[in-house]
Order: structure tokens, then C-alpha cells, then sequence
């Protein structure tokens, strides 16, 4: 796997920040492990023909990307925002790798073929968060919290995690069955229970 990254906001501050407070080389190792976590521990992908064929992913720190700290496209190609790195207040190397984990996800992740629902592809990005302990403090959804199964992100990603106490290594398995299609049924097969029912009873569990 080969990973490139380039500084396009270098003369911004949120590029210097970058440069001084992060830089490349470590960037570079860091993409290493996320990848590595990604395909051995989120995904289980031993046998290398489960994963996505892809054998580079490049990073770009840009100038400013509209409401996101980062977004990826084209596939394997990942913008970070210069003005995200600019206006974080704290650790901005923790909260670098944080982000990094979602949208690297989402660079590895199987969405049978553009039909699974978007709310549950950022689910899982963020259950990759969540799952590597990564997950900020404040910001992260809490257990119980959202209107519906799908809702995305933080929410989606607890109620994944529910589900994972239910199936061991159901996000995994859930990947898997995304590779060529998807069905809200597939949680069914992996849990024995319909997803709103799952969602009824992890909301429950909660008290709401």
C-alpha cells in the first residue's frame, strides 16, 4: 500500500499548524496503522481478496472544505481541511487521527455498490472511531441517543455497537454482505432479529 500526502494549504495557518504540529512522515505512519486496524480488526479481512482493491490512498490538506473537516473522493483520495487544523482547540494530532479513521473507513469500506444507506456507511466510519477509542469527548453521540437506526454517525455507531454485543464481529460480517448489494435484512441474518426491532430494543435498553 502506497500513501502520499501533500500539504496544498501550506501557507495558510491551518497548513502551517499541519506542517509543525503533525507532518507528513508521521502522517504517512499513521495511515499505515489505520489501514492495518481497518482490514485485521474492524473489517477481519485476512484473506486480502475480501478487501477493496485498492493499493494507494492520498491525502490532501486543502484550503477549506464547505461544513466537513474531511471528505473523500474518488475513491482513495482524502481532503483534510486547513481551517479544521486552524480552529481546533486541544490536541490537534489526537483529534487528526480521529478524523482520519472515519474517512479511511470510508476509503476500505464495502456499500453494496452505492445502495446501503448513507446514515450506516457513516456509522460504521464512526464505529471505527469508536472501536480504535478514538471517539472525542462532548461531541461523540451518547448510547441511546438518536431517531433512528440509520441516522448516521455517532448514533449509528452505538447502535452498532449494540449490535456487536449481540453477533461478535457483526460489523464485520455486515461489511462483508455490503460487498454487491445491501438489505436491511442482513441484520436480521446476523442477529436473528429485524433491525427496527433491534433499534426498538437498544433504545429500550437505555431507558428511551
Amino acid at each position: 500500500m502506497n500513501y502520499s500526502v501533500t500539504n496544498k494549504a501550506a501557507n495558510t495557518p491551518g497548513g502551517i499548524r499541519f506542517t509543525n504540529e503533525i507532518g507528513i512522515p508521521f502522517t504517512k505512519q499513521i495511515m499505515g496503522t489505520i489501514n492495518e486496524f481497518i482490514w485485521t480488526t474492524l473489517f477481519q479481512q485476512t484473506d486480502p481478496s475480501d478487501r477493496k482493491p485498492i493499493d494507494s490512498v492520498e491525502l490532501y490538506i486543502v484550503e477549506f472544505l464547505k461544513g466537513a473537516e474531511a471528505d473523500v473522493w474518488d475513491i482513495y483520495k482524502i481532503n483534510f481541511s486547513s481551517v479544521f487544523l486552524n480552529d481546533y482547540q486541544g490536541y490537534l494530532k489526537w483529534a487528526f487521527i480521529s478524523v482520519l479513521y472515519h474517512e479511511m473507513t470510508h476509503v476500505f469500506q464495502w456499500n453494496g455498490e452505492g445502495r446501503a444507506p448513507g446514515g450506516l456507511t457513516e456509522g460504521i466510519a464512526d464505529y471505527a472511531i469508536l472501536s480504535a477509542g478514538y471517539a472525542p469527548d462532548g461531541t461523540f453521540a451518547v448510547p441511546g441517543e438518536g431517531d433512528r437506526w440509520d441516522q448516521g454517525y455517532g448514533f449509528t455507531a452505538l447502535f452498532l455497537q449494540y449490535c456487536e454485543g449481540i453477533s461478535s464481529g457483526f460489523v464485520a460480517k455486515l461489511n462483508k454482505k455490503m460487498r454487491f448489494d445491501y438489505d436491511d435484512k442482513y441484520f436480521e441474518d446476523l442477529t436473528g432479529k429485524p433491525v427496527d426491532q433491534l433499534w426498538k430494543e437498544y433504545k429500550a435498553s437505555y431507558g428511551q
